[in-house]
């Protein structure tokens, strides 16, 4: 099951990046042999003055064909890291090709976008830096696969 990262924004270099491929790099080698991966990832830019509907259109057109949309926002659901690795899991079993990751700009998902999205999942009541947040998700997505490998990364 491929997986692509849809975020508003670029990230350009510097240590958010650097941390994004160390666990991008470990997520496509420990989930390949369990059917996971690659980490794809669609960036869009707004014009300026698009704002957040302009930002929720081009995320909308990112979005691979047919893929189980997975929306990362403040107001989605807590879930532990097991639950996640059951969550990608189960959408793998089921014969989904793809999960596309949602990431909103600074002022997060549109209504309209959340609505769309299959499952809403939250790091948090905290708002992260959504340059920030893609660096979380590859690492949650890394560990979701070593737990899934039982590999000693997770330790609960």
């Amino acid at each position: 099951m491929n997986v692509t990262l849809c975020a508003v924004g670029r990230l350009r270099p510097g240590p958010e990046l650097t941390l994004f491929n160390a666990y991008r790099a470990r997520f496509d080698r420990t989930g390949r042999s369990l059917g996971l991966g690659p980490l794809n990832v669609a960036e869009v830019e707004a014009r300026k003055g698009g704002g957040q509907a302009e930002e929720a259109r081009l995320l909308a057109r990112a979005v691979p064909e047919g893929a189980v949309k997975l929306g990362l926002d403040e107001r989605g659901r807590l879930m532990t890291s097991p639950e996640f690795a059951a969550l990608l899991a189960r959408w793998r079993d089921d014969g989904r090709g793809t999960v596309a990751v949602m990431i909103g700009g600074a002022d997060g998902l549109t209504d309209d976008a959340r609505g769309q999205c299959d499952r809403l999942v939250s790091f948090g009541p905290m708002v992260w830096p959504h340059m920030l947040v893609r660096v979380m998700i590859a690492e949650q997505l890394y560990r979701a696969a070593s737990i899934l490998a039982n590999a000693p990364y997770h330790r609960a």
